[in-house]
């Protein structure tokens, strides 16, 4: 199997789309109530449904680059606002967290070789 996307609600599609747009995904799917992206490298895809009822999303959504420094700084010129600044994490991985307009939370990342393959790795079928 492989991950076709995640989807998560939106309160004002317009906001969050711009916002997507900023972080530099493409729009691929443009409705009221339904936006999907693609993402820069790979075959990846995410997209937004708007919610008219509140709601509280406990999800994180995890975007990698491999050149997460720059990322984050070009993003911080554009008005980005972060949470947190790229920092190493006990995990291996080095990550940067930032919400979108909707208060989803979002982290962008760099794992390296850690991704898939940290030092604890195991490797359990059924």
């Amino acid at each position: 199997m492989e991950l076709n996307q995640v989807t998560l609600p939106v309160k004002d599609m317009d906001e969050a789309v711009q916002f997507y747009l900023c972080l530099g995904f493409t729009q691929i799917v443009d409705t009221p109530h339904y936006s999907r992206f693609s993402c820069p490298d790979g075959n990846s895809t995410f997209s937004l449904s708007l919610e008219n009822d509140e709601f509280e999303n406990h999800s994180v959504i995890y975007f990698e680059h491999q050149n997460l420094e720059k990322l984050c700084q070009n993003l911080i010129d554009k008005g980005v606002i972060f949470e947190q600044q790229p920092m190493e994490q006990r995990y291996l991985w080095k990550e940067a967290i930032l919400k979108d307009p909707s208060g989803n939370k979002i982290k962008l990342y760099w794992a390296g070789e850690n991704r898939l393959n940290p030092p604890w790795k195991v490797e359990k079928r059924a």
